[in-house]
């Protein structure tokens, strides 16, 4: 099969944006271990429900403005808050 330069670079860029999204998850992550030994330190509940529900909202709009599924966007906040809560659970479970 011959090459496509046009597709390459698409792929290029999509390969890019995808490093990058690691990237910032991986920051995102970090940030929210800190979170979790605070809510620890504090005698904070690991989750929050009306964080959540602010952030789903936030995130919603900003989808509809980026042009970007806002159901797409509440899925991918619930499945990174689920993971989010599962590593505040651990840290507040630490003795």
């Amino acid at each position: 099969m011959q090459s496509d330069p046009e597709l390459e670079r698409l792929r290029g860029s999509i390969d890019n944006l995808d490093a990058a999204i690691i990237c910032l998850l991986a920051e995102r992550f970090k940030i929210t271990q800190q979170v979790g030994v605070l809510k620890k330190v504090r005698g904070l509940a690991p989750a929050d429900p009306e964080r959540e529900e602010q952030q789903i909202a936030r995130l919603r709009d900003l989808a509809v403005r980026a042009q970007l599924n806002p159901e797409f966007a509440e899925k991918w906040l619930e499945f990174v808050v689920a993971e989010v809560v599962r590593h505040h659970e651990a840290i507040a479970a630490e003795s």
